[in-house]
């Protein structure tokens, strides 16, 4: 069997490595001058938020969330109202953004989270499906067309949302901040629950623990972070349209985590920017770009059925085994 230590120490290596990257990424871009190339990035930094909220559910607690772009959706439209309506303020849009997706979470949890398996999946599909459609026909919303006209967003003096460079690292922060909250989480008493109700839930019932409300719990944390997610979109981009809570948002989420990594918690960030980027290539040469998204889903279910980092993981943990021992050995 191979050592936790030297598990942990493999997804850790892994972390350094994408966050590291994307500091190389930015300063390359910098250089260059190439605002698009950054931009996307930022947006793939953004729908990986999204797909860490899916993956604490999905990995975390075993509830597979098929309407997590309601928050996503959620936290985007309360942001371009607070940025367009009341004051173009970073930090007012996100805390905002977090009570705003907090509420809505709790709610959305009592309803979804008596429910399991495949009813969870419908009942949450379902409720993204009834608020999209209801901002979809709202026009003080901005009804199909959204809101538009989104003022850049100030968070320090001297540095606003509209800077490609600045805007990337601050994203960059907050999702790094997400990752090493939700790891500590998983890592506490708390999160070691959460993963004893997604190993048999029927077991921590019996040992007296109520896992209503460790799910009603991650299910709220899981919905603040993709609402904390979709508020920095607006910034990014400008506007907000209904199709941030489509199901095709939510679909591309889970597809995030599943060709990352269920349960890894960086797994998704990879899959975010891979799917992100590919999207953009294939994009640039043809509209039917989802076949090919499609197509690498199911190659990848087929080959690494636990996602690329449950094909990395296992290799670094043998490699750091080895060097373990042979330097063991040495004395």
């Amino acid at each position: 069997m191979l050592d936790t230590s030297i598990s942990s120490k493999a997804v850790r290596w892994l972390a350094n490595v994408f966050f590291l990257g994307a500091l190389c990424f930015a300063a390359v871009a910098l250089l260059l001058g190439d605002v698009f190339f950054l931009r996307l990035a930022t947006e793939a930094l953004i729908f990986g938020g999204l797909a860490l909220s899916v993956d604490l559910l999905l990995g975390g607690v075993g509830l597979l969330p098929l309407g997590q772009a309601l928050f996503f959706g959620l936290g985007a439209y309360v942001s371009a109202l607070v940025l367009k309506e009341w004051q173009a303020s970073f930090w007012i849009a996100l805390g905002v953004a977090l009570l705003v997706s907090a509420l809505a979470g709790l709610v959305g949890g009592v309803i979804a989270i008596r429910a399991k398996g495949v009813y969870f999946a419908l009942i949450s599909f379902g409720l993204a499906q009834v608020i999209s459609k209801v901002v979809f026909n709202t026009r003080e919303l901005g009804a199909s067309d959204g809101i538009i006209g989104v003022p850049q967003a100030s968070v320090a003096p001297g540095l606003s949302s509209g800077d490609p460079v600045s805007f990337f690292l601050v994203t960059l922060t907050l999702i790094f901040s997400f990752y090493v909250g939700l790891r500590y989480l998983m890592d506490t008493p708390l999160g070691r629950q959460l993963s004893a109700i997604r190993t048999n839930e029927h077991r921590v019932a019996f040992l007296g623990f109520s896992t209503w409300r460790f799910k009603l719990f991650a299910f709220v944390m899981a919905a603040c972070v993709a609402g904390l997610s979709g508020a920095l979109y607006p910034m990014l981009r400008g506007f907000v349209s209904p199709e941030l809570m489509f199901f095709q948002v939510s679909g591309n989420a889970v597809i995030n985590v599943i060709v990352g990594g269920t349960g890894t918690l960086i797994g998704p960030l990879y899959g975010s920017a891979l799917l992100t980027g590919l999207r953009s290539v294939v994009g640039s040469y043809t509209v039917h770009h989802q076949i090919v998204i499609g197509l690498l889903f199911m190659a990848v279910v087929v080959m690494f059925p636990r996602g690329l980092m449950g094909y990395l993981i296992p290799l670094l943990q043998k490699r750091m085994q080895k060097r373990r021992a042979s330097s063991q050995g040495d004395f």
